[in-house]
């Protein structure tokens, strides 16, 4: 049986466009893979060299931690800053909050939907590790809450006098929202294992 032309040329034009669609995807898939080698890559070499090192030229952020969370064997590398075009390629770190590590507070941010949809799954106790130029710190999840983010201020004159390093991970919430944006975010605050008792 002969299918007629017309259906011929209607399905050879599906295909053509089920194929251009395939192209576009895989282009944002390859340039996701390509980013994280490359930072991955930046991260490494900032390691050695104990400096600031961009993932690529124009890039306005550079790794300054890596993030690990063994009980759910999760790695992040976290960038410097949080803007939105930052935070599109992993964690960021809020520049104004202490250096990862250092007393403080560190507080770092990331797309719910992305690398930090983890967040959903820790559990207070956890062991979270932070890698730094400077070493490797050890803390533990203190805190899991859902707070309005018109309601929540972090208190940066207490946290600044604080000895020991603290982390703060933020995020949307909820993590199975359609819509992005809203005004809830899930928190986990951890201490470092030094200040726990």
């Amino acid at each position: 049986m002969m299918i007629p032309r017309t259906i011929r040329y209607l399905l050879i034009a599906l295909m053509l466009v089920g194929l251009w669609q395939l192209a576009i995807v895989g282009k944002f898939y390859l340039k996701a893979w390509v980013a994280d080698q490359l930072i991955s890559q930046a991260w490494t070499k900032s390691l050695e060299e104990k400096d600031q090192i961009r993932p690529w030229s124009w890039a306005d952020t550079w790794p300054v931690a890596e993030l690990i969370v063994p009980r759910l064997n999760i790695t992040e590398i976290v960038l410097m800053g949080d803007s939105g075009r930052i935070l599109a390629f992993g964690p960021g770190l809020t520049e104004r909050s202490a250096i990862p590590g250092d007393p403080g507070l560190s507080v770092i941010s990331g797309h719910r939907d992305t690398h930090f949809n983890f967040l959903k799954d820790l559990r207070e106790g956890d062991q979270l590790v932070l890698k730094t130029q400077a070493g490797t710190s050890t803390f533990i999840l203190d805190e899991l809450t859902v707070v309005d983010q018109n309601d929540f201020l972090i208190d940066q004159d207490y946290f600044s006098k604080l000895q020991s390093p603290h982390i703060l991970l933020v995020t949307c919430y909820p993590f199975d929202a359609l819509i992005a944006g809203g005004d809830l975010r899930f928190i986990a605050i951890a201490k470092s294992q030094d200040s726990v008792i």
